[in-house]
């Protein structure tokens, strides 16, 4: 067996949410909704792209998203762009714990769950 690539990550929200979804993922974070197969429309949730990568988002009821380690994880090409636009969107900043190579931080999404944005050193040395 070999693994080829990711082929998409799950974020679970809410039952009912996906407005509030759009809000967020596509107004705040400019990503592009696709439509989901008719198999699954009827399940909740809508599926999202970042270039050729899938963010499927999941209704659930889960008991605490904020207590989760889990989350996703995007590069940007400015990350100090990013923070700016997201604190325009009345988003909170929260530091992450330096680690070689990448320049980060992260925030929570409106349902809780944690998303963090990274931009390598090199690129955002020749950025600026």
């Amino acid at each position: 067996m070999r693994i080829e690539r990711i082929n998409h990550v799950q974020i679970s929200v809410p039952l009912g949410s996906e407005d509030e979804v759009r809000r967020f993922y596509c107004g705040v974070l400019k990503l592009t909704e696709v439509p989901k197969p008719d198999a699954l429309r009827g399940r909740g949730g809508l599926w999202l792209t970042v270039g050729d990568q899938a963010i499927h988002f999941g209704t659930e009821e889960v008991a605490d998203r904020a207590a989760s380690k889990r989350h996703v994880a995007f590069e940007v090409e400015d990350l100090d762009a990013a923070r700016v636009e997201l604190e325009r969107a009345g988003v909170k900043i929260l530091e992450g714990i330096p680690i070689p190579d990448y320049d980060r931080f992260e925030f929570r999404d409106p349902f809780g769950n944690r998303v963090e944005l990274m931009q390598r050193k090199s690129a955002r040395q020749r950025a600026h």
